[in-house]
């Protein structure tokens, strides 16, 4: 038996609730970290969520932008919000769950795109892309992240070669510019024993994408996507990581889908 943990970057949970719905059916996970929920918390669609079995929810929305929330099969607690580089967005809800064995905590992340020119000399999107970048790195640093936490979400990060289409032609392209991805690694590798739960299962040499801009005119058949998408955990969590998976085909489930797919974490169960 295994359990599952699930985000995905749904760009308005309201327009795209029946995915979501049929998602979940087919699916089932435990867990669902949505991002990008464009709405406020009393427009969330709570009820449908309970009437799908997930009766907890922990919700930091905003009116038309940005937005995440955590839906659950099993109680969440400790419900936290943080703001960072002092703006006002809806970017990070956190809570405590226990699926069995032994409570953690989840954080969800939206992590700020960064707009179109990779300089924060010009570029106020990308210096608050790179500051929030910053501010995890310290937050993450304290001692309480050692062991029991999963942070995922849309980290609008695809860090190394085989997580672009073209790593040569994408190196100047927001996203994927080594100051992005050298700060992404930084907080990785920070010391603390983070475990990428995708690449633990999929091997870096082997591409895999879990965004398809939606400018293509045949984002299959182009497969010009970028895994922007991420599961990490500490090395506690991490021991009980049996397996994840991007589900490709949701970029194609319906005529008007989300640009992102889900990325599950599976878990044994104990």
């Amino acid at each position: 038996m295994t359990h599952s943990v699930v985000t995905w970057n749904i760009n308005s949970v309201r327009l795209r609730l029946p995915m979501v719905l049929d998602f979940l059916a087919q699916y089932q996970p435990d867990v669902l970290m949505l991002q990008e929920i464009k709405c406020t918390d009393d427009q969330f669609p709570r009820n449908a969520f309970i009437e799908a079995g997930y009766p907890y929810m922990a919700v930091h929305g905003q009116k038309g932008y940005h937005g995440v929330a955590i839906v659950s099969k099993f109680p969440l607690t400790d419900v936290s919000r943080r703001v960072f580089c002092e703006i006002e967005e809806s970017r990070h809800v956190s809570a405590l769950v226990d699926l069995g064995h032994g409570p953690f905590t989840l954080h969800n992340f939206y992590i700020p795109a960064g707009g179109d020119e990779p300089d924060p000399e010009i570029n106020p999107k990308f210096k608050h892309k790179l500051g929030f970048l910053d501010e995890l790195k310290t937050w993450f640093a304290e001692p309480v992240f050692q062991r029991g936490h999963l942070i995922a979400g849309d980290f609008n990060i695809a860090p190394h070669e085989n997580d672009v289409w073209s790593h040569k032609q994408l190196l100047k392209v927001v996203s994927h510019t080594p100051i992005e991805t050298e700060a992404l690694d930084a907080i990785l590798n920070g010391g603390h024993g983070w475990t990428d739960l995708v690449r633990k299962h999929v091997p870096h040499d082997t591409k895999i994408y879990s965004w398809w801009s939606y400018r293509g005119k045949d984002w299959e058949a182009s497969n010009r996507g970028r895994r922007l998408d991420h599961i990490w955990s500490t090395a506690d969590v991490a021991e009980r990581s049996v397996g994840a998976e991007i589900i490709k085909p949701a970029r194609g489930w319906t005529e008007k889908p989300s640009d992102h797919v889900p990325v599950i974490a599976r878990f044994v169960r104990p």
